[in-house]
């Protein structure tokens, strides 16, 4: 019970306020810019800025990790090259892709059912790179060393999830999608440098607080991509019948479910394991004690 208690009060409350608060009025300050001069927002996706910024971060963040675990320089700069790359082509094939048009989605043709490029462009991948990542000797290693509130204060970014809020002020989405994609995007992002100064703390209610950020972050996924299946042309639409949601396969908005959301998945997946072997490895020392 002294241990229960000394963890309760050990929690950076104020901090986390503080984060939360702050994340709040720039994103708030963000937006408002983005709806006063819309020209602003739209020029910031069609160049990309913002994903090239936080891809960046990503790797970063990698090489960081991989200082932090026993590697030597050698074998740090090939496991880097080894994530890097193959992200980055991952990012270049999806961009080519997107602004093609090879996401738009069509109303089904009879005789011809279509293919469904988005759900496959968000879930192969995702569905490859964690079978990748979490079979890697290597990449546990660097998920033991690195800390774990970096994972989860790094998807700060699915703040900007707010844009589909604008679009659908605007009338360019349906409501039924873009209001809640919008606002778990929104409500994820906001709570992830709060959640993450929580398990900075090391303690087991901090890591409590990272597992169940993790699991909202993943529940509004499988929110917003049911969602956006229902809503858009294709065989899976039952809802938006009079206002389809063709945006979310538009560029350059189709590059948050062809390869933010997949990113942001993998994401929570390896922070989850990492908080789980944390939980564990701390059960198996307090039960050695």
């Amino acid at each position: 019970m002294v241990a229960l208690s000394w963890e309760r009060t050990a929690l950076p409350h104020d901090a986390a306020l503080t984060r939360l608060l702050g994340v709040a009025a720039a994103a708030a300050a963000w937006f408002a810019l983005v709806w006063a001069v819309p020209a602003i927002g739209s020029a910031f996706n069609e160049i990309g800025i913002l994903r090239i910024a936080i891809h960046a971060v990503t790797l970063w963040g990698l090489w960081l990790g991989l200082g932090l675990s026993s590697v030597t320089p050698e074998e740090r700069v090939r496991t880097w090259l080894a994530i890097a790359l193959p992200l980055t082509l991952w990012l270049a094939a999806i961009w080519v892709f997107a602004a093609g048009g090879a996401f738009v989605p069509r109303p089904p043709v009879p005789g011809r059912p279509p293919i469904p490029r988005l759900p496959i462009a968000i879930f192969l991948p995702t569905i490859i790179a964690l079978v990748l990542l979490l079979r890697s000797r290597r990449v546990t290693a660097i998920l033991d060393a690195m800390p774990a509130h970096w994972l989860v204060g790094l998807q700060v970014y699915r703040v900007l999830g707010g844009f589909f809020l604008i679009y659908y002020a605007r009338g360019l989405a349906p409501g039924v999608f873009a209001l809640p994609a919008g606002i778990g995007d929104v409500t994820t992002g906001l709570l992830a440098l709060p959640a993450a100064a929580y398990v900075a703390t090391g303690t087991a209610w901090g890591r409590r607080i990272g597992i169940t950020w993790n699991l909202l972050g993943l529940l509004d996924f499988v929110s917003a991509i049911s969602l956006g299946a229902m809503s858009s042309p294709g065989p899976f639409q039952v809802f938006a019948l009079d206002h389809p949601n063709v945006l979310i396969g538009t560029y350059p908005t189709v590059m948050i479910p062809a390869f933010a959301v997949p990113t942001s998945i993998v994401l929570h997946i390896l922070s989850l394991r990492q908080l789980m072997r944390r939980a564990r490895q701390s059960a198996r020392t307090f039960t050695a004690a």
